[in-house]
């Protein structure tokens, strides 16, 4: 048992859904805690994609909780085998607010890293922990390792959407002013469908299997009003469509999609303009505009939105794997794929795609 001040701390697995309360409880008042750290990804995770969660929390004598670390473990046969924190999440990792918690938490899970077998241990921190500086190069342990990869964008939003649409670059605040004259309307829907309708084209589009059409329905049934479609439509026509996560005072808006026609009408900006707004009547301050990868095209839409990219601290350990594993577009032996499957019809992307997203995450 390690012991702090005094008091004791020991390790524990999320099992009952008295724990989960618990656990939920932790993470609404923890400051490095995130809307994927709560307890509800574990049963989103394994009921959608048959993964394996690994909940370990630390609590004192006393019973109250510490630390949480949620991980999952990933495996499938074309993506290898990790354990991560958390798949299918844009952050994870250790949250706590002591360092003997975190300790504990983080060899607990090289520990089970080691034990399973598996390729490697990914943390997906939102930001250094370290002393030294709040974004560093290096990963906080020296044999682990840190890939300059991933980038978060976020930026306050207000309740004056004329101060909302002010804060856009001018090139942008066209877009939304275009997608205004064209007569867009915006829709909060409370059956997922629709919006699982357009991301799922638009994936493809893109070339990347998408998700099933139970993930969305399961993440509203376990989230409830902190998960909500916002279709965007024109002349009564959905045109695009986002999936937004609440936490806090926070608005993530996560899973995004729209015909091609959309871009014509300015259906993208007009739809992140129309969410602000949407989520600053929910009393949200914070526009979390969630992680994209340096040098592709939602990296460079954000940031002409007006927000500036922060570095994520995702860290991980090699376990039997020589190196990282570069499962992203961006690798060039994926390519061939990518072309190939813009090409499938539409239903057969959305009948395949799952099976191939479960390694995606």
């Amino acid at each position: 048992m390690t012991r702090l001040d005094g008091v004791g701390l020991r390790l524990r697995t999320l099992e009952s859904i008295e724990d989960a309360a618990r656990w939920d409880a932790f993470v609404e008042q923890c400051a490095e805690a995130t809307f994927f750290h709560k307890a509800g990804w574990k049963s989103v995770i394994e009921s959608s994609f048959s993964q394996r969660g690994h909940y370990i929390y630390v609590e004192d004598d006393h019973g109250a909780i510490q630390g949480v670390l949620p991980l999952v473990r990933q495996k499938t046969l074309l993506f290898g085998d990790a354990l991560i924190s958390t798949p299918f999440c844009v952050y994870g990792g250790v949250a706590t607010e002591n360092d003997a918690a975190r300790t504990l938490l983080e060899e607990k899970a090289v520990s089970l890293a080691e034990a399973m077998g598996v390729d490697y241990l990914e943390l997906r921190n939102r930001t250094d922990r370290s002393d030294e500086s709040q974004h560093s190069d290096e990963p906080l342990r020296s044999d682990w390792i840190r890939k300059d990869l991933y980038y978060s964008f976020c930026k306050g939003i207000d309740a004056d959407p004329d101060l909302n649409l002010k804060a856009i670059p001018r090139k942008q605040r066209a877009e939304v002013r275009r997608g205004i004259k064209n007569g867009l309307q915006g829709e909060v829907d409370d059956d997922p469908g629709r919006c699982y309708d357009l991301y799922s084209e638009s994936v493809r589009n893109l070339g990347t299997p998408v998700f099933s059409r139970r993930y969305f329905y399961r993440l509203q049934e376990v989230f409830g009003s902190a998960c909500e479609p916002l279709v965007i439509s024109r002349e009564g026509e959905p045109v695009s469509a986002v999936l937004s996560f609440y936490f806090r005072d926070q608005v993530l808006p996560y899973y995004g999609g729209a015909l091609f026609s959309a871009r014509r009408v300015g259906a993208y900006a007009f739809m992140y303009w129309h969410l602000m707004n949407r989520a600053a009547e929910r009393g949200a301050h914070t526009f979390d505009f969630g992680r994209s990868k340096r040098g592709t095209g939602s990296y460079d839409f954000k940031r002409y939105f007006g927000f500036e990219p922060e570095p994520l601290a995702y860290d991980s350990y090699l376990v039997r794997a020589q190196e990282m594993p570069e499962i992203n577009p961006l690798n060039p032996k994926y390519q061939l794929f990518i072309r190939l499957w813009k090409r499938l019809p539409l239903g057969v992307s959305r009948v395949v795609g799952p099976w191939l997203a479960r390694g995606l995450g």
